[in-house]
């Protein structure tokens, strides 16, 4: 035990002498890396660590010597702070005066994830503690990533194969979808997963009414199954009113999230941190070369698995703004050289899997985005509150029917699926232009740290470039792009995942850009 605190007391620069203060230095950092680590996988395991470590780096800030003020959260010393503070305070503005005040008030508990930010720069005090974090997230997210094509090799659920008219499943009172028919993959029955035919039954069996959720490209739907619906027969497929049945390797891969498109966010923002690393690397042609090459092809195969065409696009730009940022023109030749075929890959592999192009004008996620658009922006330009203080986040939940949303009813409920189109139709422009504001800055900052370095990359010998430092910059600064990209489509920020992951990396970069926060503090070589 003794020997893992001196570990971390190192490697997190804890030298205060007070007990109780250092045991909540370390509870904090502990917390950090656990929130960290649960990042790629769970949301709950995620804001659990983090509002815990939180706790206890707030108590530390009232025990002496207390931390220096630099640390402290309330701070408003940068821009970005300012930023990010201005956002808060228009988004809580913006919920008051809700049409729906209860449920805006309620939903700011989203925006408080910026927080993560300051809990991620309080508790880093040495570049070394930046570097561990940065790669404790790749690790973590490996774990996931090698999982899914795994998981596809295994299959998963039921799919079924000539579904008789009398079959149970074909006479399933539909709660959301359609009714099950031939090729869907029956996944879970009663929110237990199943495999087989056999297990189906034996669930099916265990209620009067049971609810089947299945899967058909590209949604998943329930239905309920009555029991008594079920055929008689010598086997399950025979009760079924089904011909055959396999494993299905046909679906959207979503890792330990359950939602694709949120897998499919957060393997952006890692892989690009990746990719920065591999970039910012002297000597690619090496085993930690080959170990980074692999850990990007890794994720580039999960990403393509998921199927989720604005974050494929978004790592694609992420990818040639590392390079650009990086300044190697023969490196921007070997990656459009590369990219190519890869995209073609991907739209093979598109088209096979939900049988749509990459654009698509008649794809139904496509023609439903493009409905939101025209509702969102007719909501935001109805009247000169809805222009500046937007209608309150999520009051459409309330008050779709009154403002004709979702084709009146007759299309599934959601959101605006575009983070400026979100945020102005729910916040008003000033929180657009504040959002806009904080990338700006973010962006600014990691570039100008690149601007800075450039003649230290340059000098004859490797050994003294400190290109994690720059990899992980370089990486943060093509994640945000690919941040922004995706957004364009995808309402990101109101994605919990993929936003605390955002902000994590933040706090890690700009840690990194910030001098005067870690000049002063010797490094361990």
């Amino acid at each position: 035990m003794q020997k893992f605190l001196n570990w971390l007391d190192d490697i997190a620069k804890i030298e205060v002498e007070n007990a109780f203060a250092k045991w909540l230095e370390r509870i904090a950092f502990i917390f950090l890396i656990l929130m960290i680590l649960s990042a790629p996988h769970s949301i709950a395991a995620t804001q659990t660590a983090w509002l815990c470590g939180m706790l206890a780096w707030i108590i530390r800030f009232f025990i002496k010597p207390r931390p220096p003020l630099s640390k402290n959260p309330l701070r408003l010393k940068t821009p970005l702070d300012i930023a990010l503070w201005a956002f808060l305070f228009w988004s809580l503005i913006s919920s008051i005066f809700s049409y729906a005040p209860d449920i805006s008030l309620d939903r700011l508990r989203n925006t408080l994830l910026f927080l993560i930010f300051y809990f991620v720069i309080g508790n880093l005090r040495s570049i070394r503690a930046a570097k561990f974090l940065a790669f404790a997230l790749i690790f973590s997210a490996m774990v996931s990533v090698i999982w899914t094509p795994i998981e596809r090799i295994f299959g998963r659920g039921v799919e079924v194969t000539g579904v008789s008219a009398e079959s149970p499943l074909a006479k399933g009172a539909v709660i959301q979808g359609l009714a099950i028919a031939d090729g869907d993959t029956i996944i879970e029955v009663n929110k237990r997963k199943i495999r087989t035919p056999e297990s189906l039954i034996a669930e099916l069996e265990k209620s009067d009414v049971s609810q089947v959720k299945y899967y058909r490209p590209d949604f998943n739907s329930v239905v309920e199954v009555r029991r008594a619906d079920l055929l008689d027969g010598e086997n399950a497929a025979q009760r079924l009113g089904i011909s055959s049945w396999k494993h299905s390797r046909n679906w959207r891969s979503a890792g330990f999230y359950g939602h694709y498109t949120t897998f499919a966010e957060v393997l952006q923002l890692i892989a690009s941190l990746i990719f920065g690393l591999f970039i910012a690397l002297d000597k690619k042609r090496s085993r930690l070369g080959a170990i980074l090459l692999f850990c990007v092809a890794a994720i580039g195969v999960a990403l393509l698995l998921t199927v989720t065409r604005a974050s494929q696009l978004a790592f694609l730009v992420s990818a040639f703004a590392i390079v650009l940022a990086n300044g190697n023109r023969k490196m921007l030749l070997t990656l459009a050289a590369v990219v190519l075929p890869v995209a073609l890959t991907g739209l093979f592999f598109l088209q096979q899997s939900r049988k749509v192009e990459f654009f698509d004008s008649k794809d139904d996620s496509t023609l439903y985005r493009e409905m939101m658009y025209r509702d969102g922006f007719h909501l935001w330009t109805k009247n000169v509150r809805n222009f500046s203080l937007g209608v309150g986040m999520d009051s459409i939940r309330r008050y779709w029917q009154d403002w004709g949303l979702f084709d009146k009813g007759w299309q599934p409920m959601g959101h605006f699926h575009s983070t400026p189109l979100q945020l102005v139709v729910e916040r008003g422009l000033p929180a657009l232009l504040l959002w806009l504001w904080i990338l700006f800055i973010y962006g600014r900052t990691l570039w100008r740290e690149l601007k800075v370095q450039s003649p230290e990359f340059k000098v004859e010998n490797p050994k003294s470039v400190d290109w994690q430092k720059k990899g992980i910059i370089l990486g943060c600064f093509g994640g945000l792009v690919g941040f922004f990209t995706s957004g364009l489509v995808h309402y990101n920020l109101g994605d919990a995942e993929v936003a605390m992951v955002f902000f994590m990396l933040m706090g890690i970069s700009v840690f990194l850009c910030d001098n005067k926060l870690h000049n002063s503090i010797p490094e361990h070589k």
